[in-house]
């Protein structure tokens, strides 16, 4: 058995990310959503990416998780490109001082 091309993996799952996303917003685009259902749905992004992050956070040295830390506080009042750039500072920051 012959191995399979990186690009053809890839392409292949562009393809499928693709279309879940397109039947996704077709099969919703037939309904009316409750507000409690969008409400929901607005949820989802914000935690997968929850989901993805805290463990890694987690699971590193202390410079990054105070990073992470660092990070949420100042989303919380500021814009969220001006957290990603301080939770940057403050993990190189932390990395050379632990």
């Amino acid at each position: 058995m012959d191995s399979v091309s990186p690009w053809l993996v890839i392409l292949g799952m562009a393809v499928v990310t693709v279309s879940t996303r397109l039947i996704g917003y077709w099969v919703l685009g037939r309904y009316q959503l409750s507000s409690r259902t969008q409400s929901i749905l607005e949820a989802v992004p914000a935690s997968v990416l929850t989901a993805i992050i805290a463990p890694m956070v987690l699971a590193t040295g202390l410079a990054e998780t105070l990073a992470a830390i660092a990070t949420l506080l100042i989303a919380w009042r500021l814009p969220t490109v001006v957290a990603i750039v301080c939770g940057v500072v403050v993990v190189v920051l932390m990395r050379n001082v632990f």
